[in-house]
């Protein structure tokens, strides 16, 4: 019963990141030297760094859910994971530039690349009221 939070927000997150591979955070026209300009979507398979930053993010979440008996390591990898999920929303501003200015918009799907900092957020804020509470109950004995 102690876990039960911090499971929700690990596994929204990997769900998240899961559906940016999909669902696009940017669409507009792109130029590609020596091809017309053509209108695209910027997802996370657009960028091979951006698909092993998100593939890494699902993998830490999934993982990150059946660590509850190491609370510490549990702690470490939703840190981890809040320091990738800065990483990948860096890496897809970044790749925004690659598209022609003014002709381009963010969807709404967009949404999914931020909540994830902010489910691992919750998920570390879980985790360590968790220890706290197990610190506290371990005095008392």
């Amino acid at each position: 019963m102690l876990q039960r939070m911090q499971s929700v927000w690990l596994l929204l997150a990997a769900i998240c990141a899961f559906l940016t591979i999909k669902y696009s955070f940017y669409s507009g026209n792109i130029v590609v030297p020596g091809q017309p300009v053509s209108y695209q979507d910027l997802t996370a398979s657009f960028n091979i760094w951006i698909l092993i930053v998100t593939i890494a993010m699902v993998c830490i979440a999934l993982i990150d859910i059946f660590l509850y008996k190491n609370r510490k390591l549990q702690g470490r990898l939703a840190i981890l994971g809040i320091l990738l999920s800065l990483l990948n929303i860096y890496l897809y501003l970044n790749a925004i530039h690659r598209f022609v200015e003014n002709q381009g918009r963010h969807t709404i799907t967009a949404v999914f690349v931020f909540a994830i900092p902010i489910l691992f957020f919750l998920a570390a804020r879980g985790i360590y009221r968790d220890q706290k509470l197990v610190k506290s109950l371990d005095r008392l004995r």
